[in-house]
Protein backbone atom coordinates (compact mmCIF):
# COMPACT_ATOMS: atom_id res chain seq x y z
CA UNK A 1 0.00 0.00 0.00
CA UNK A 2 1.34 3.39 -0.94
CA UNK A 3 -0.13 6.21 1.17
CA UNK A 4 -1.31 9.28 -0.70
CA UNK A 5 -0.26 12.83 0.18
CA UNK A 6 -3.52 13.27 2.16
CA UNK A 7 -2.83 9.98 3.97
CA UNK A 8 0.60 11.28 4.96
CA UNK A 9 -0.94 14.56 6.15
CA UNK A 10 -3.46 12.56 8.20
CA UNK A 11 -0.69 10.43 9.71
CA UNK A 12 1.28 13.56 10.60
CA UNK A 13 -1.74 15.05 12.39
CA UNK A 14 -2.27 11.80 14.29
CA UNK A 15 1.42 11.84 15.20
CA UNK A 16 0.87 15.21 16.86
CA UNK A 17 -2.30 14.08 18.65
CA UNK A 18 -3.68 10.57 18.15
CA UNK A 19 -6.84 11.55 20.06
CA UNK A 20 -7.79 14.36 17.69
CA UNK A 21 -11.48 13.99 16.78
CA UNK A 22 -12.29 12.88 13.23
CA UNK A 23 -14.24 16.11 12.68
CA UNK A 24 -11.14 18.17 13.59
CA UNK A 25 -8.94 16.03 11.34
CA UNK A 26 -11.42 16.51 8.49
CA UNK A 27 -11.44 20.29 8.96
CA UNK A 28 -7.62 20.47 8.96
CA UNK A 29 -7.37 18.23 5.88
CA UNK A 30 -10.20 20.00 4.04
CA UNK A 31 -12.00 16.67 3.62
CA UNK A 32 -15.37 15.39 4.75
CA UNK A 33 -15.66 13.57 8.06
CA UNK A 34 -16.77 10.36 6.31
CA UNK A 35 -13.79 10.52 3.94
CA UNK A 36 -11.37 10.86 6.86
CA UNK A 37 -13.11 8.02 8.74
CA UNK A 38 -12.82 5.81 5.64
CA UNK A 39 -9.12 6.69 5.26
CA UNK A 40 -8.48 5.83 8.92
CA UNK A 41 -10.25 2.49 8.57
CA UNK A 42 -8.31 1.70 5.38
CA UNK A 43 -4.96 2.67 6.96
CA UNK A 44 -5.77 0.49 9.99
CA UNK A 45 -6.93 -2.44 7.83
CA UNK A 46 -3.82 -2.27 5.65
CA UNK A 47 -1.58 -2.16 8.72
CA UNK A 48 -0.20 1.33 8.14
CA UNK A 49 -1.72 2.34 11.47
CA UNK A 50 -0.85 -0.43 13.91
CA UNK A 51 -2.22 1.30 17.00
CA UNK A 52 -2.50 4.50 18.94
CA UNK A 53 -0.31 5.44 21.87
CA UNK A 54 0.59 7.92 24.53
CA UNK A 55 2.75 10.93 23.78
CA UNK A 56 4.54 12.10 26.90
CA UNK A 57 4.66 15.76 27.82
CA UNK A 58 7.86 17.67 27.13
CA UNK A 59 8.18 18.40 30.86
CA UNK A 60 8.08 14.70 31.80
CA UNK A 61 10.19 13.56 28.86
CA UNK A 62 12.88 16.16 29.51
CA UNK A 63 13.17 14.95 33.11
CA UNK A 64 14.37 11.54 31.91
CA UNK A 65 18.04 10.80 31.29
CA UNK A 66 18.46 9.29 27.82
CA UNK A 67 21.45 7.60 26.27
CA UNK A 68 22.60 5.70 23.22
CA UNK A 69 24.32 2.46 24.14
CA UNK A 70 26.47 1.09 21.32
CA UNK A 71 26.83 -2.67 21.71
CA UNK A 72 29.39 -5.10 20.27
CA UNK A 73 28.29 -8.74 20.23
CA UNK A 74 30.03 -12.08 20.17
CA UNK A 75 29.31 -14.14 17.03
CA UNK A 76 25.88 -15.80 16.68
CA UNK A 77 24.18 -14.25 19.74
CA UNK A 78 22.11 -11.53 18.09
CA UNK A 79 18.69 -13.12 18.61
CA UNK A 80 19.36 -14.03 22.27
CA UNK A 81 20.69 -10.56 23.10
CA UNK A 82 17.76 -8.88 21.34
CA UNK A 83 15.31 -11.06 23.28
CA UNK A 84 16.97 -10.08 26.57
CA UNK A 85 16.99 -6.38 25.66
CA UNK A 86 13.31 -6.63 24.66
CA UNK A 87 12.49 -7.49 28.29
CA UNK A 88 14.19 -4.35 29.66
CA UNK A 89 11.48 -1.65 29.74
CA UNK A 90 14.05 1.16 29.77
CA UNK A 91 15.20 0.13 26.27
CA UNK A 92 13.02 2.34 24.08
CA UNK A 93 14.44 1.30 20.72
CA UNK A 94 17.07 -1.08 19.41
CA UNK A 95 18.77 -0.72 16.04
CA UNK A 96 21.04 -3.06 14.09
CA UNK A 97 23.78 -0.94 12.55
CA UNK A 98 26.77 -1.29 10.30
CA UNK A 99 30.25 -0.36 11.43
CA UNK A 100 32.18 -1.02 14.61
CA UNK A 101 29.10 -1.82 16.71
CA UNK A 102 26.36 -4.35 16.09
CA UNK A 103 23.48 -2.66 17.91
CA UNK A 104 22.50 0.74 19.26
CA UNK A 105 20.00 0.80 22.11
CA UNK A 106 18.25 4.00 23.12
CA UNK A 107 17.48 3.88 26.83
CA UNK A 108 15.69 6.16 29.29
CA UNK A 109 15.98 6.32 33.06
CA UNK A 110 14.77 8.69 35.76
CA UNK A 111 18.29 9.38 37.05
CA UNK A 112 21.97 9.06 36.19
CA UNK A 113 22.44 6.36 38.83
CA UNK A 114 19.62 4.26 37.34
CA UNK A 115 21.04 4.84 33.87
CA UNK A 116 24.41 3.64 35.15
CA UNK A 117 22.76 0.47 36.51
CA UNK A 118 21.07 -0.13 33.16
CA UNK A 119 24.37 0.21 31.28
CA UNK A 120 25.92 -2.31 33.69
CA UNK A 121 22.93 -4.64 33.21
CA UNK A 122 23.28 -4.48 29.43
CA UNK A 123 27.01 -5.09 29.67
CA UNK A 124 26.39 -8.24 31.74
CA UNK A 125 24.13 -9.88 29.13
CA UNK A 126 25.65 -13.11 27.81
CA UNK A 127 27.07 -12.40 24.36
CA UNK A 128 27.64 -8.67 24.88
CA UNK A 129 31.36 -8.11 24.47
CA UNK A 130 31.53 -4.34 24.83
CA UNK A 131 29.36 -1.25 25.26
CA UNK A 132 29.98 2.43 24.69
CA UNK A 133 27.52 4.93 26.14
CA UNK A 134 26.65 8.44 25.02
CA UNK A 135 24.27 10.43 27.21
CA UNK A 136 21.89 12.60 25.22
CA UNK A 137 22.30 16.19 26.41
CA UNK A 138 19.44 17.68 24.41
CA UNK A 139 17.20 16.88 21.47
CA UNK A 140 17.43 19.41 18.66
CA UNK A 141 14.88 17.85 16.30
CA UNK A 142 12.17 15.31 17.13
CA UNK A 143 9.49 14.35 14.64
Amino acid sequence: MKPTEKDRELLALLGENARMPVATLAKKLLLSRTTVQARLERLEKEGVIAGYGVRLSDAYSSSLVKAHIMITLAPKVLSQVCATLQRIQAVKSLHSVSGTFDLIAVIEAPSISELDQLVDEIGMIDGVERTLSSIILSTRISR
